[in-house]
């Protein structure tokens, strides 16, 4: 078991003043503590390193504070602000992030692109001091319910796809957008699809320079790898293995047999993890997450799924139910097994991450591309021969 600096550690005594301080801490007060994020920078967060973070993270649970809810914000969005942003951009978007006040999208995934993101065709023309956006993106989380969007969409069709990509701010309620929620089998409709009809954005709401978004937007999602993959199973949210242990403990235990080695596999696995988490929270928000992040998720995700499957198992015959138990104690369990065959599509499937290991991480050879030296423009009339 890996075990973090006990009660004596000053930084959990200071701690534990503050929450002493402050029983009901708000979303503003735990942002101006730094709490929120505390990997992120000053004034934002407190440069916290991996040890000090999982130290806030136990230590916020003892004191039952909750943390703003805005995870594409805080964990997509916002890194990509604080290392591009102006520093006007900066002020006006991250404190209102940060207590969840404005909620945040991802426009990035299209459906004609599939896993090859930078092939996007969602244009942005520059007119004057505005860009007019047109197109289509897909399986986009919280934008029914988003105030504000980070969107890449392409302003030089004559480049390479890579080279001709710029990197938006985006109003969710701009004229011109229209949300589809997409339902899912779980009965919710976290994605959503989004067009762009002559949307018209502020050139003001540009982040960092035209036509170099494509890095920020690899930016983002080896951010959106890290924030899915960490804390609970369900991207970063729910529960852990822990506590489903915690659960099979409350009901009496279980006596020794394939669920019991099951359990304790999936138990080991979790610390396994864990242990991962300690090297890859350590990535500050000046040094951005690199491949890392894909192996995590490809570990994290099939974890997720393993652990959802053995709740479902260990429930028996309740299991079939649609909220489980008549309590309803094992509903969010329930919940989770439905909604977890996502977990190894959303935010780059197991496959697209299996290629960076293999390429970034073994070293093993890119795969061919057989656009190399044409322009978007260029490949995009060479498929429609």
């Amino acid at each position: 078991m890996i075990e973090l600096p006990g009660d004596d550690d000053p930084r959990r005594q200071e701690l534990r003043e503050w929450f002493a301080a402050h029983p009901a801490a708000t979303p503003a007060q735990l942002r101006d503590r730094g709490l929120v994020v505390p990997h992120w920078p000053e004034p934002w967060g407190l440069d916290a390193e991996p040890v000090h973070q999982l130290i806030i993270e136990e230590e916020m649970k003892r004191a039952e504070a909750k943390k703003p809810i805005n995870p594409v914000g805080t964990g997509h969005c916002g890194p990509v602000l604080i290392v591009h942003g102006s520093d006007e951009q900066k002020e006006r978007y991250l404190p209102p992030m940060l207590i969840g006040e404005e909620m945040w999208c991802q426009l990035f995934s299209e459906s004609e692109a599939g896993s090859d993101l930078a092939n996007l065709s969602t244009r942005a023309v520059r007119d004057g001091d505005e860009y007019v956006v047109n197109g289509q993106k897909i399986w986009t989380s919280l934008a029914d319910v988003a105030k504000y969007g980070i969107l890449i969409a392409r302003t030089d069709p004559d480049v390479s796809k890579h080279t001709g990509i710029s990197y938006f701010i985006i109003d969710m309620e701009t004229p011109g957008i229209e949300v589809r929620p997409i339902v899912n089998m779980s009965g919710g409709g976290l994605f959503n699809e989004v067009f762009f009809d002559d949307v018209h954005i502020p050139a003001d709401n540009l982040i960092g320079e035209e036509h170099n978004g494509w890095a920020m937007a690899k930016q983002a999602l080896a951010n959106e790898r890290v924030s899915l993959s960490m804390g609970g199973l369900r991207w970063g949210h729910g529960p852990t293995v822990r506590d489903l242990v915690d659960a099979v403990r409350d009901r009496g235990g279980i006596e020794q047999g394939p669920l019991k080695e099951r359990l304790l596999s999936a138990y080991i696995e979790g610390e396994i993890l864990r242990y991962h988490k300690l090297k890859l929270v350590s990535a500050q928000i000046n040094k951005q997450p690199g491949p890392d992040s894909s192996l995590r998720k490809a570990l994290a995700d099939p974890h997720g799924k393993l652990v959802y499957d053995l709740a479902i198992d260990l429930e028996g015959a309740a299991g079939m139910l649609f909220d489980g138990p008549e309590d309803g104690s094992w509903a969010e369990w329930n919940d989770g097994f439905r909604f977890s065959p996502a977990l190894t599509v959303g935010g780059g499937t197991s496959e697209v991450l299996r290629n960076i290991i293999a390429e970034r991480l073994l070293g093993l050879p890119h795969d061919l591309d057989v656009e190399q030296g044409l322009s978007w423009s260029e490949a995009q009339q060479a498929q429609r021969k």
